[in-house]
């Protein structure tokens, strides 16, 4: 009988650095998208000029603006480079957490989630985690990544009520807007 080979072979110190980081940025981001999704309708919902049809689109609208810009980041960063670009991306959800923060109203939350949306870096994130790995370490960047997500989401949505009960969703979005300025650095 033939004895199984391992392929056991460990991603080198500048590919653990490399997925180490770029999983702490999607996670941070992650972390603080998922803050407020527990909380958020019911917050708009008690906003000036709430409609059913607005709170739905300001849980949606993140999701719509992720998927009309994802493509376009990715092209974009093959052409002037993925750090520059998930930091632009990262810049432009950090604005859009800030607006959503003072929004006052169901219109300007939406604005805000939406902006948050445009800032569509997991495209360019994972094609970096590709650049930046050997093809045979990809499944395990992948993983990690997988895993930061995963873990994100889990805590966000622990954490979320909890801290909506001593800031508010306001205080949420600040936090976001913190956080997505943490993962550029």
């Amino acid at each position: 009988m033939k004895k199984l080979r391992s392929n056991h072979n460990p991603m080198n110190a500048h590919e653990k650095k490399a997925v180490i980081s770029l999983s702490g940025v999607f996670g941070l981001r992650m972390f603080g998208l998922f803050l407020v999704l527990p909380m958020i309708a019911l917050y708009v919902s008690g906003l000036h000029g709430a409609t059913p049809l607005l709170i739905g689109l300001s849980l949606g609208i993140y999701g719509l603006t992720q998927a009309v810009f994802q493509i376009p980041f990715g092209i974009l960063s093959d052409h002037f480079g993925r750090k520059p670009l998930i930091v632009f991306g990262l810049a432009i959800f950090c604005l859009g957490s800030i607006v959503a923060a003072v929004a006052d109203t169901a219109l300007w939350v939406i604005i805000g989630r939406a902006l948050q949306g445009s800032g569509a870096v997991a495209a360019v994130i994972l094609a970096f985690v590709s650049d930046l790995t050997r093809d045979q370490q990809r499944i395990k960047a992948m993983a990690i990544i997988g895993i930061s997500m995963g873990g994100s989401f889990l805590l966000a949505l622990m954490a979320g009520p909890i801290l909506d009960q001593l800031i508010g969703v306001s205080g949420l979005f600040w936090i976001t807007a913190i956080l997505s300025l943490l993962a550029i650095v």
